[in-house]
């Protein structure tokens, strides 16, 4: 709103400075540099609104989007305090809490719902004032001045068709804030199934250095009875040298694990974490393909995304449809140049000719073709989910079949061949190469093993990204409460108000 204190200023500089046919305009932002100047620096910019403030403007924006806290919960406490071992629930947890992407995304998001109320508003109205600086003390002529008052009115529908438009951007920009927590959720799972399996590699390798110690002192035994050869010995510390080798490269990779995990929940690389856990539920069946796919069709935020903005790109047809139409300019003036008294007061109106037509009919074809643009788009979109579904869930079986395979057939075949081979050799009836080669692959297998259930994870929870989050079982990890210091941001919903 106008300062008075500022139009009194006007008013007084009017009479001054003003010369003929020179307009003075209302609003103090609007004064040039060199007026300012003239004002002694009395016009000021206008503060920032308050907290208070801010939050009535979010309330005004009228846009139809739900969107997520975008302020990280309790950032100085510990995350993952009081948990003894990590879950990939308990990493989803932290990193859609903390990890600062969709902070980014609801805050373009929330950007984007702000510009319903602008769109949608009048432009402000304007003031003139006129004067004939050389009438005033003349004895000729009675000084005269003019004062006008208009408002510029859009052609009907414009305003509520920029409003459909800003309406359907901020639900897109609010679909693609749901986009983003799904792949949060997918790399936080795929983060922690490395962790685990890691994990389970540095178990192996201590259980296999540990064999490794027992078969040594059994070749030892067996050379001093005069049963084998040295080589056992030396070949027992060769395999040995050779875990320990690997020890190295899994150190290594849990650290960039590690460093992942923290990432994501927007700490230190190198922050201590918990070990992951070790037990694990077996495979769950999963829903068959086509319903997954309507799922998917039906739930992904991306997908809504596109489906918003051909909705915004239909209403920008429509709207350039309306440029066709005139807007309104209405007036009110008082004008002291007549001089007879009842002609003074002076109401009017001014509309544009919308006269350049190939500029209107080519901004017509401009918004019919993005119209195709996202269409198409759209429907490309909605292929590739189709066949990403159709790959996660094969793989996602796929996965599930080895794991069973392992746990039912290859490892329990694996640890008797070493008990047998080890005994065989005790017996003097096998060479000691034939007991470490039995070793060698149980080590070897288990932890394809254990990369199987991490894949299982991993691609269980791809399948739940690509099909909209939430309509699988949990991927294997027993629950786990999620710590008390940190929660999920909370959702703030802004007012529903078609224009």
């Amino acid at each position: 709103m106008t300062d008075p204190a500022c139009v009194q200023r006007w008013w007084r500089r009017a009479g001054r400075f003003a010369a003929p046919g020179v307009v003075l305009f209302a609003g103090c932002t609007g004064l040039s540099r060199a007026d300012r100047s003239v004002s002694d620096r009395a016009v000021s910019v206008p503060p920032m609104p308050n907290t208070t403030q801010q939050s009535a403007i979010r309330q005004a924006s009228h846009a139809q989007p739900v969107l997520p806290d975008p302020r990280p919960a309790q950032p100085d406490l510990p995350p993952i305090a009081g948990v003894k071992e990590l879950t990939g629930e308990v990493v989803v947890t932290q990193v859609l809490a903390r990890n600062p992407t969709l902070a980014q995304m609801t805050a373009a998001a929330e950007a984007a719902a702000a510009r319903y109320p602008q769109v949608t508003s009048l432009d402000d109205p304007t003031f003139g004032a006129s004067v004939a600086p050389g009438a005033w003390g003349s004895n000729e002529v009675n000084g005269g001045y003019r004062l006008e008052v208009a408002q510029k009115l859009p052609f009907p529908g414009k305003r509520p068709l920029r409003g459909a438009n800003a309406l359907a951007e901020a639900r897109a920009a609010g679909n693609e804030v749901e986009d983003s927590r799904l792949q949060l959720t997918e790399a936080a799972a795929a983060a922690f199934f490395d962790y685990y399996a890691v994990e389970r590699a540095l178990e192996i390798n201590r259980e296999s250095v540990r064999l490794l110690g027992e078969f040594k002192q059994t070749a030892e035994a067996q050379y001093k009875t005069g049963k084998a050869p040295q080589q056992d010995v030396l070949q027992a510390d060769v395999e040995a040298g050779r875990q320990r080798e690997r020890q190295v490269t899994l150190e290594r990779v849990r650290e960039v694990a590690v460093a992942r995990i923290n990432t994501l929940m927007h700490l230190p690389p190198d922050a201590p974490l918990p070990p992951p856990a070790r037990t694990t539920l077996p495979p769950a069946p999963i829903p068959d393909t086509p319903s997954l796919r309507a799922a998917a069709v039906a739930r992904r935020p991306d997908l809504h995304a596109l489906s918003d903005r051909v909705a915004a790109e239909q209403a920008a047809v429509e709207l350039a449809l309306k440029e066709f139409g005139p807007d309104v300019e209405v007036m009110g003036a008082y004008d002291t140049f007549w001089q007879e008294n009842p002609l003074r007061a002076q109401v009017g109106v001014k509309v544009n000719l919308p006269v350049r037509l190939n500029r209107r009919y080519a901004a017509v074809a401009e918004a019919q073709a993005r119209v195709a643009q996202r269409q198409a788009e759209l429907a490309r979109a909605t292929d590739r989910v189709n066949f990403e579904v159709q790959e996660a869930a094969a793989q996602v079986r796929e996965s599930a079949r080895v794991v069973r395979l392992y746990e039912t057939d290859i490892l329990p075949a694996a640890e008797l061949n070493v008990k047998s081979a080890r005994a065989a050799y005790t017996a003097g009836q096998v060479p000691f190469l034939t007991l470490i080669e039995a070793q060698r692959n149980a080590v070897e297998l288990r932890d394809r093993y254990y990369e199987a259930i991490a894949g299982y994870g991993r691609r269980t929870a791809s399948l739940d990204r690509v099909i909209g989050g939430g309509a699988l079982p949990s991927p294997p990890g027993p629950a786990s409460p999620v710590p008390p210091t940190v929660t999920a941001p909370s959702v703030r919903p802004l007012p529903n108000q078609n224009p």
